[in-house]
Protein backbone atom coordinates (compact mmCIF):
# COMPACT_ATOMS: atom_id res chain seq x y z
CA UNK A 1 0.00 0.00 0.00
CA UNK A 2 1.27 3.32 -1.01
CA UNK A 3 2.09 5.75 2.12
CA UNK A 4 1.56 9.25 2.12
CA UNK A 5 4.52 9.99 0.70
CA UNK A 6 5.20 7.92 -1.50
CA UNK A 7 1.49 7.72 -3.92
CA UNK A 8 0.45 4.73 -5.98
CA UNK A 9 1.82 4.01 -9.09
CA UNK A 10 -0.95 4.81 -11.19
CA UNK A 11 -2.00 8.05 -9.34
CA UNK A 12 -2.04 11.34 -12.00
CA UNK A 13 -2.97 14.57 -11.79
CA UNK A 14 -3.97 14.29 -15.58
CA UNK A 15 -4.47 11.29 -18.23
CA UNK A 16 -3.12 11.88 -21.76
CA UNK A 17 -6.10 11.71 -24.14
CA UNK A 18 -4.62 7.96 -25.25
CA UNK A 19 -5.38 6.64 -21.97
CA UNK A 20 -8.29 9.20 -20.85
CA UNK A 21 -10.10 8.04 -24.05
CA UNK A 22 -8.53 4.72 -24.88
CA UNK A 23 -12.20 2.62 -24.76
CA UNK A 24 -13.58 5.60 -27.88
CA UNK A 25 -10.17 5.57 -29.89
CA UNK A 26 -10.60 1.61 -29.77
CA UNK A 27 -14.06 1.84 -30.29
CA UNK A 28 -14.02 3.96 -33.56
CA UNK A 29 -11.27 2.05 -34.81
CA UNK A 30 -13.32 -1.13 -34.93
CA UNK A 31 -16.70 1.19 -36.21
CA UNK A 32 -15.15 2.70 -39.28
CA UNK A 33 -13.17 0.16 -41.21
CA UNK A 34 -12.66 2.55 -44.28
CA UNK A 35 -9.58 3.81 -46.02
CA UNK A 36 -6.55 5.06 -43.74
CA UNK A 37 -3.63 6.79 -44.04
CA UNK A 38 -0.52 5.32 -43.88
CA UNK A 39 0.32 4.35 -40.16
CA UNK A 40 -2.81 5.63 -39.00
CA UNK A 41 -4.90 3.98 -36.09
CA UNK A 42 -8.07 5.64 -37.33
CA UNK A 43 -9.75 6.70 -40.87
CA UNK A 44 -9.82 10.46 -41.12
CA UNK A 45 -13.56 10.43 -40.48
CA UNK A 46 -12.71 8.83 -37.35
CA UNK A 47 -10.49 11.04 -36.48
CA UNK A 48 -12.55 14.22 -36.85
CA UNK A 49 -15.63 12.14 -34.59
CA UNK A 50 -13.26 11.56 -31.80
CA UNK A 51 -12.55 15.40 -31.88
CA UNK A 52 -16.01 16.76 -32.21
CA UNK A 53 -18.27 13.94 -31.06
CA UNK A 54 -21.11 11.76 -32.51
CA UNK A 55 -23.74 13.49 -31.22
CA UNK A 56 -25.86 10.43 -31.32
CA UNK A 57 -24.91 6.84 -30.17
CA UNK A 58 -23.10 4.88 -33.15
CA UNK A 59 -23.11 1.27 -33.17
CA UNK A 60 -20.84 -0.90 -33.99
CA UNK A 61 -21.21 -3.84 -37.45
CA UNK A 62 -20.73 -6.56 -35.95
CA UNK A 63 -19.82 -7.45 -31.90
CA UNK A 64 -16.18 -6.98 -31.01
CA UNK A 65 -14.67 -8.67 -27.51
CA UNK A 66 -14.24 -6.00 -24.40
CA UNK A 67 -15.88 -2.97 -26.85
CA UNK A 68 -19.90 -2.34 -26.12
CA UNK A 69 -21.99 -2.44 -28.80
CA UNK A 70 -22.89 1.01 -29.30
CA UNK A 71 -21.30 4.08 -27.94
CA UNK A 72 -21.82 7.63 -28.06
CA UNK A 73 -18.33 9.78 -28.49
CA UNK A 74 -17.94 12.70 -26.06
CA UNK A 75 -17.06 16.35 -27.73
CA UNK A 76 -13.65 17.07 -26.30
CA UNK A 77 -12.81 20.48 -28.73
CA UNK A 78 -15.38 23.31 -29.23
CA UNK A 79 -14.69 25.10 -32.22
CA UNK A 80 -15.59 24.57 -36.18
CA UNK A 81 -15.78 21.19 -37.27
CA UNK A 82 -14.34 22.43 -40.83
CA UNK A 83 -11.25 23.66 -38.91
CA UNK A 84 -10.66 19.77 -37.41
CA UNK A 85 -11.14 18.43 -41.19
CA UNK A 86 -8.65 20.62 -42.29
CA UNK A 87 -5.94 20.26 -39.89
CA UNK A 88 -7.05 16.39 -40.46
CA UNK A 89 -6.33 16.60 -43.83
CA UNK A 90 -2.89 18.42 -43.53
CA UNK A 91 -1.85 15.53 -41.17
CA UNK A 92 -3.16 12.71 -43.81
CA UNK A 93 -0.90 14.66 -46.59
CA UNK A 94 2.01 13.91 -44.34
CA UNK A 95 2.50 17.43 -44.04
CA UNK A 96 3.16 19.78 -40.93
CA UNK A 97 0.57 21.63 -39.49
CA UNK A 98 1.34 24.83 -37.76
CA UNK A 99 -1.82 26.19 -34.76
CA UNK A 100 -1.76 29.81 -34.26
CA UNK A 101 -3.98 31.85 -31.98
CA UNK A 102 -4.18 33.50 -28.86
CA UNK A 103 -3.05 31.93 -25.39
CA UNK A 104 -5.52 29.85 -24.36
CA UNK A 105 -7.72 28.83 -27.35
CA UNK A 106 -7.13 25.24 -26.90
CA UNK A 107 -3.89 24.54 -29.22
CA UNK A 108 -1.81 22.77 -27.51
CA UNK A 109 -5.13 19.84 -26.25
CA UNK A 110 -6.21 19.48 -30.39
CA UNK A 111 -2.65 18.74 -30.96
CA UNK A 112 -2.89 16.30 -28.40
CA UNK A 113 -6.53 14.96 -29.35
CA UNK A 114 -5.08 15.06 -33.22
CA UNK A 115 -1.88 12.87 -32.59
CA UNK A 116 -3.57 10.38 -29.65
CA UNK A 117 -6.08 9.59 -32.93
CA UNK A 118 -3.40 9.14 -35.66
CA UNK A 119 -0.70 7.62 -33.58
CA UNK A 120 -2.11 6.61 -30.43
CA UNK A 121 0.45 8.72 -28.61
CA UNK A 122 0.72 12.21 -27.99
CA UNK A 123 4.09 11.80 -26.30
CA UNK A 124 6.11 12.35 -28.51
CA UNK A 125 6.60 16.18 -27.35
CA UNK A 126 9.20 19.10 -27.79
CA UNK A 127 8.68 22.13 -25.54
CA UNK A 128 9.84 24.83 -27.16
CA UNK A 129 11.72 27.56 -25.34
CA UNK A 130 15.01 29.88 -25.88
CA UNK A 131 16.92 27.28 -24.61
CA UNK A 132 15.68 24.43 -26.61
CA UNK A 133 18.73 22.81 -29.14
CA UNK A 134 18.97 21.71 -31.99
CA UNK A 135 19.66 18.19 -30.15
CA UNK A 136 16.37 18.09 -28.84
CA UNK A 137 14.83 18.26 -32.21
CA UNK A 138 17.14 15.40 -33.50
CA UNK A 139 19.09 13.16 -31.34
CA UNK A 140 21.54 13.27 -28.81
CA UNK A 141 24.28 10.64 -27.38
CA UNK A 142 24.48 8.10 -24.68
CA UNK A 143 27.99 9.09 -23.52
CA UNK A 144 28.80 6.19 -21.49
CA UNK A 145 27.85 4.04 -24.77
CA UNK A 146 29.62 6.56 -26.89
CA UNK A 147 32.64 6.75 -24.90
CA UNK A 148 32.88 2.66 -24.44
CA UNK A 149 32.18 1.95 -28.17
CA UNK A 150 32.01 5.02 -29.87
CA UNK A 151 29.35 6.49 -32.41
CA UNK A 152 27.22 3.63 -33.26
CA UNK A 153 23.56 3.45 -33.56
CA UNK A 154 22.92 2.02 -30.45
CA UNK A 155 24.55 4.76 -28.05
CA UNK A 156 22.19 7.71 -30.37
CA UNK A 157 19.27 8.98 -28.22
CA UNK A 158 16.68 10.09 -30.43
CA UNK A 159 14.57 13.26 -29.96
CA UNK A 160 10.79 12.54 -29.91
CA UNK A 161 10.88 13.98 -33.47
CA UNK A 162 13.14 11.18 -34.85
CA UNK A 163 11.33 8.24 -32.89
CA UNK A 164 8.11 9.81 -34.69
CA UNK A 165 9.96 9.99 -38.13
CA UNK A 166 11.12 6.51 -37.68
CA UNK A 167 7.84 4.91 -36.23
CA UNK A 168 5.62 7.04 -38.36
CA UNK A 169 3.98 8.58 -35.79
CA UNK A 170 2.84 12.15 -35.07
CA UNK A 171 5.60 14.45 -33.66
CA UNK A 172 4.58 18.19 -31.28
CA UNK A 173 6.41 21.12 -31.17
CA UNK A 174 4.86 23.49 -28.30
CA UNK A 175 5.76 26.99 -28.82
CA UNK A 176 7.77 26.60 -31.43
CA UNK A 177 8.25 30.51 -32.39
CA UNK A 178 10.42 30.35 -28.72
CA UNK A 179 12.57 27.99 -30.15
CA UNK A 180 15.74 30.29 -31.71
CA UNK A 181 15.47 30.68 -34.98
CA UNK A 182 19.15 28.71 -35.62
CA UNK A 183 17.01 25.62 -33.87
CA UNK A 184 13.90 26.03 -36.13
CA UNK A 185 15.97 26.48 -39.20
CA UNK A 186 16.68 22.26 -38.26
CA UNK A 187 12.83 21.84 -39.46
CA UNK A 188 13.42 23.08 -42.68
CA UNK A 189 15.63 20.22 -44.37
CA UNK A 190 13.60 17.91 -41.99
CA UNK A 191 10.08 18.54 -43.31
CA UNK A 192 11.03 18.83 -46.43
CA UNK A 193 13.80 15.88 -47.35
CA UNK A 194 12.17 14.18 -44.58
CA UNK A 195 15.43 12.66 -43.25
CA UNK A 196 17.63 13.61 -40.52
CA UNK A 197 21.91 13.20 -41.17
CA UNK A 198 23.90 11.65 -38.55
CA UNK A 199 27.76 12.51 -39.62
CA UNK A 200 29.42 11.21 -36.66
CA UNK A 201 28.45 7.67 -38.17
CA UNK A 202 29.24 8.42 -41.58
CA UNK A 203 30.09 5.73 -44.37
CA UNK A 204 27.42 3.76 -42.76
CA UNK A 205 24.18 2.25 -43.22
CA UNK A 206 22.54 4.32 -40.64
CA UNK A 207 24.29 7.56 -41.67
CA UNK A 208 20.83 8.99 -42.49
CA UNK A 209 17.81 8.55 -40.68
CA UNK A 210 14.49 7.96 -43.44
CA UNK A 211 11.05 9.56 -42.12
CA UNK A 212 8.84 6.07 -42.21
CA UNK A 213 5.20 6.45 -43.91
CA UNK A 214 2.80 8.35 -41.94
CA UNK A 215 5.19 10.83 -39.99
CA UNK A 216 4.48 14.06 -39.89
CA UNK A 217 4.48 16.85 -37.22
CA UNK A 218 2.43 19.32 -35.22
CA UNK A 219 3.79 22.84 -34.29
CA UNK A 220 1.76 25.56 -32.18
CA UNK A 221 1.96 28.77 -31.63
CA UNK A 222 1.10 32.09 -29.91
CA UNK A 223 -0.09 35.00 -31.30
CA UNK A 224 1.22 36.95 -28.67
CA UNK A 225 4.76 35.52 -29.03
CA UNK A 226 4.85 37.09 -32.78
CA UNK A 227 8.57 38.43 -33.08
CA UNK A 228 9.80 36.48 -30.20
CA UNK A 229 11.24 34.35 -32.85
CA UNK A 230 10.14 35.04 -35.94
CA UNK A 231 9.52 31.85 -38.32
CA UNK A 232 11.69 32.05 -41.62
CA UNK A 233 9.28 32.70 -44.63
CA UNK A 234 11.39 28.85 -45.82
CA UNK A 235 9.77 27.18 -42.41
CA UNK A 236 6.66 28.92 -43.13
CA UNK A 237 5.77 27.11 -46.34
CA UNK A 238 6.84 23.55 -44.28
CA UNK A 239 3.41 24.13 -42.64
CA UNK A 240 0.08 24.54 -43.38
CA UNK A 241 -1.61 27.14 -40.98
CA UNK A 242 -4.88 27.10 -38.90
CA UNK A 243 -5.89 29.57 -36.69
CA UNK A 244 -7.22 28.39 -33.35
CA UNK A 245 -9.80 31.26 -31.93
CA UNK A 246 -11.73 31.79 -28.99
CA UNK A 247 -15.31 29.94 -28.49
CA UNK A 248 -17.72 31.86 -30.24
CA UNK A 249 -20.79 30.95 -28.62
CA UNK A 250 -21.40 32.06 -25.22
CA UNK A 251 -23.09 28.94 -23.85
CA UNK A 252 -20.53 26.34 -25.41
CA UNK A 253 -18.19 28.00 -23.38
CA UNK A 254 -19.32 28.37 -20.31
CA UNK A 255 -20.53 24.90 -20.54
CA UNK A 256 -16.62 24.06 -21.06
CA UNK A 257 -16.05 25.86 -18.42
CA UNK A 258 -18.93 24.06 -16.11
CA UNK A 259 -17.46 20.69 -16.91
CA UNK A 260 -13.31 21.45 -16.74
CA UNK A 261 -14.04 22.87 -13.45
CA UNK A 262 -16.06 20.55 -12.32
CA UNK A 263 -13.69 17.84 -13.30
CA UNK A 264 -10.38 19.74 -11.30
CA UNK A 265 -12.78 20.13 -8.41
CA UNK A 266 -13.79 16.29 -8.53
CA UNK A 267 -10.50 14.85 -9.04
CA UNK A 268 -9.26 16.67 -5.61
CA UNK A 269 -12.26 14.39 -3.99
CA UNK A 270 -14.53 16.98 -3.10
CA UNK A 271 -18.19 18.03 -4.04
CA UNK A 272 -18.18 20.77 -6.75
CA UNK A 273 -20.44 23.46 -5.38
CA UNK A 274 -20.53 26.85 -8.09
CA UNK A 275 -23.96 28.14 -9.04
CA UNK A 276 -24.69 28.47 -12.50
CA UNK A 277 -25.34 31.79 -12.03
CA UNK A 278 -21.94 32.52 -10.26
CA UNK A 279 -20.41 30.47 -14.02
CA UNK A 280 -22.65 32.95 -15.96
CA UNK A 281 -21.59 36.10 -14.80
CA UNK A 282 -17.51 34.73 -14.88
CA UNK A 283 -17.94 33.94 -18.83
CA UNK A 284 -19.68 36.97 -19.32
CA UNK A 285 -17.44 39.34 -17.79
CA UNK A 286 -14.59 37.04 -19.43
CA UNK A 287 -16.43 37.32 -23.28
CA UNK A 288 -17.22 41.16 -22.84
CA UNK A 289 -13.16 42.05 -21.81
CA UNK A 290 -11.99 39.74 -24.45
CA UNK A 291 -13.89 41.41 -27.22
CA UNK A 292 -13.92 45.29 -25.87
CA UNK A 293 -17.52 45.27 -26.45
CA UNK A 294 -20.46 43.41 -23.92
CA UNK A 295 -23.57 41.40 -25.29
CA UNK A 296 -25.85 44.69 -25.27
CA UNK A 297 -23.44 46.75 -27.43
CA UNK A 298 -21.76 49.17 -24.89
CA UNK A 299 -17.78 49.48 -25.83
CA UNK A 300 -15.43 48.48 -22.77
CA UNK A 301 -12.24 49.15 -22.82
CA UNK A 302 -10.22 45.85 -23.21
CA UNK A 303 -6.94 44.65 -20.69
CA UNK A 304 -4.36 44.24 -22.55
CA UNK A 305 -3.96 40.39 -20.64
CA UNK A 306 -5.52 38.27 -23.00
CA UNK A 307 -8.64 36.75 -20.84
CA UNK A 308 -8.64 33.35 -22.40
CA UNK A 309 -11.11 30.28 -21.92
CA UNK A 310 -8.40 28.98 -20.03
CA UNK A 311 -8.46 31.53 -17.57
CA UNK A 312 -11.97 31.28 -17.19
CA UNK A 313 -11.50 27.71 -16.10
CA UNK A 314 -8.90 28.46 -13.53
CA UNK A 315 -10.73 31.42 -12.12
CA UNK A 316 -14.27 29.00 -12.00
CA UNK A 317 -11.92 26.04 -10.59
CA UNK A 318 -10.68 28.21 -7.67
CA UNK A 319 -14.32 29.57 -6.64
CA UNK A 320 -14.84 25.62 -6.33
CA UNK A 321 -12.28 24.90 -4.59
CA UNK A 322 -12.93 27.65 -2.26
CA UNK A 323 -16.80 27.00 -1.71
CA UNK A 324 -15.23 22.92 -0.88
CA UNK A 325 -13.10 23.79 1.59
CA UNK A 326 -14.38 27.14 2.90
CA UNK A 327 -17.94 26.24 2.90
CA UNK A 328 -20.52 28.79 4.38
CA UNK A 329 -17.54 31.56 5.21
CA UNK A 330 -18.60 33.68 2.25
CA UNK A 331 -20.69 33.75 -0.64
CA UNK A 332 -19.18 32.59 -3.69
CA UNK A 333 -19.76 35.26 -5.74
CA UNK A 334 -18.06 37.74 -3.60
CA UNK A 335 -14.86 36.11 -4.42
CA UNK A 336 -15.01 36.73 -8.28
CA UNK A 337 -13.78 40.39 -8.10
CA UNK A 338 -10.49 39.37 -6.73
CA UNK A 339 -10.17 36.57 -9.01
CA UNK A 340 -10.30 38.63 -12.30
CA UNK A 341 -8.01 41.49 -10.35
CA UNK A 342 -5.74 39.31 -10.40
CA UNK A 343 -5.82 37.58 -13.89
CA UNK A 344 -6.34 40.89 -15.32
CA UNK A 345 -2.89 42.07 -13.51
CA UNK A 346 -1.14 39.62 -14.89
CA UNK A 347 0.81 41.57 -18.05
CA UNK A 348 0.14 45.00 -16.98
CA UNK A 349 -0.78 46.76 -13.77
CA UNK A 350 -2.30 49.12 -15.55
CA UNK A 351 -5.08 46.70 -16.65
CA UNK A 352 -6.54 47.42 -12.95
CA UNK A 353 -7.95 50.47 -14.09
CA UNK A 354 -9.75 48.78 -16.94
CA UNK A 355 -11.03 46.47 -14.97
CA UNK A 356 -12.30 49.00 -12.74
CA UNK A 357 -13.39 50.95 -15.79
CA UNK A 358 -15.29 47.66 -16.89
CA UNK A 359 -17.42 48.10 -13.47
CA UNK A 360 -17.81 51.64 -13.67
CA UNK A 361 -19.44 51.02 -16.87
CA UNK A 362 -20.95 47.56 -17.80
CA UNK A 363 -21.53 46.14 -14.45
CA UNK A 364 -22.86 49.63 -13.12
CA UNK A 365 -25.49 49.75 -15.97
CA UNK A 366 -26.35 45.69 -15.38
CA UNK A 367 -27.00 46.86 -12.01
CA UNK A 368 -29.08 49.43 -12.26
CA UNK A 369 -31.32 47.69 -15.11
CA UNK A 370 -32.54 45.18 -12.05
CA UNK A 371 -29.99 42.44 -11.78
CA UNK A 372 -29.73 41.71 -8.84
CA UNK A 373 -26.66 38.90 -9.27
CA UNK A 374 -24.25 42.30 -11.20
CA UNK A 375 -26.06 44.86 -8.37
CA UNK A 376 -23.85 41.92 -6.07
CA UNK A 377 -20.75 42.51 -8.37
CA UNK A 378 -21.44 46.81 -8.10
CA UNK A 379 -21.46 46.61 -4.54
CA UNK A 380 -18.04 45.07 -4.81
CA UNK A 381 -16.03 47.49 -6.46
CA UNK A 382 -14.25 48.39 -3.41
CA UNK A 383 -12.50 45.01 -3.64
CA UNK A 384 -10.73 46.85 -7.32
CA UNK A 385 -9.51 49.85 -5.54
CA UNK A 386 -7.73 47.89 -2.51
Amino acid sequence: MATATEPAASARQIHPPEDLYARELAFLAAYDRGPRPPAWRLTPRAVVTFVMGSGDELKLPEPVEGLPRALTIGAKFVGERALVERCVVTLAGERGLLLVGEPGTAKSMLSELLAAAVCGTSGLTVQGTAGTTEDQLKYGWNYALLLAQGPSRGALVPSPVLTAMTTGAVARIEEVTRCLPEVQDALVSLLSERRIAVPELAGGPDAQVHAAPGFTLIATANLRDRGVSEMSAALKRRFNFETVGPIGDHDAETALVRRQARAAVERTGTAYAVDDTVLEVLVTAFRDLRTGRSAEGWEIERPSTVLSTAEAVSVASSLALAAAYFPGDRDVLSLLPGHLLGVAKKDDPADAARLLSYWDAAVRRRAEHGSATWRTLWDLRGVLEG
